[in-house]
């Protein structure tokens, strides 16, 4: 069908006419409901937005945080990072422990340690005022195994 008849085509049909394929020989051209199309277009695209996204959840620590509330923090910090989620690790100094920020970085990098080999630091350990932040998640690349997951062969483990 020649451009001009799928025009009258189109508008006798009140609709538009809309190119699909440009690089085809001959282009294809589809009669649809631009209004509508673009409605869909944006629904979907927001619903491929929405599972994409990746949300920032943040753990606050004390400087002074004993060994248990450590574990019971680092243990949600493991749900929110097998859940997808990046994490904002935060340590808040008070009063005279400014005066110690080297402590808080020890308590990073020692809760890094503890998290595992599939770590990935986004940003590093930064002061902003009276808090050290440090954002953490999952690399992408060891996410696909499941824990406890080993690349050993099956018949090596026996």
């Amino acid at each position: 069908m020649s451009r001009e008849e799928a025009l009258s085509e189109a508008r006798a049909q009140g609709l538009d006419l809309v190119e699909i394929s440009p690089a085809a020989d001959p282009p294809v051209a589809k009669i649809v409901n631009w209004g509508k199309y673009l409605y869909h277009k944006t629904k979907e695209d927001r619903k491929t937005r929405f599972r994409n996204r990746t949300d920032l959840k943040e753990m606050r620590l004390g400087l002074k945080i004993s060994a248990h509330d450590l574990e019971v923090k680092l243990k949600k910090v493991r749900q929110f990072l097998e859940a997808g989620h990046k994490v904002r690790l935060t340590v808040r100094y008070r009063g005279r422990e400014m005066a110690h920020r080297d402590l808080g970085y020890d308590l990073l990098k020692r809760i890094t340690q503890l998290l595992g080999e599939r770590i990935v630091i986004d940003q590093s350990a930064t002061m902003f005022g009276k808090q050290l932040n440090m954002t953490v998640r999952y690399s992408s690349a060891k996410a696909q195994d499941p824990p406890g997951h080993s690349q050993t062969n099956p018949s090596e483990r026996d």
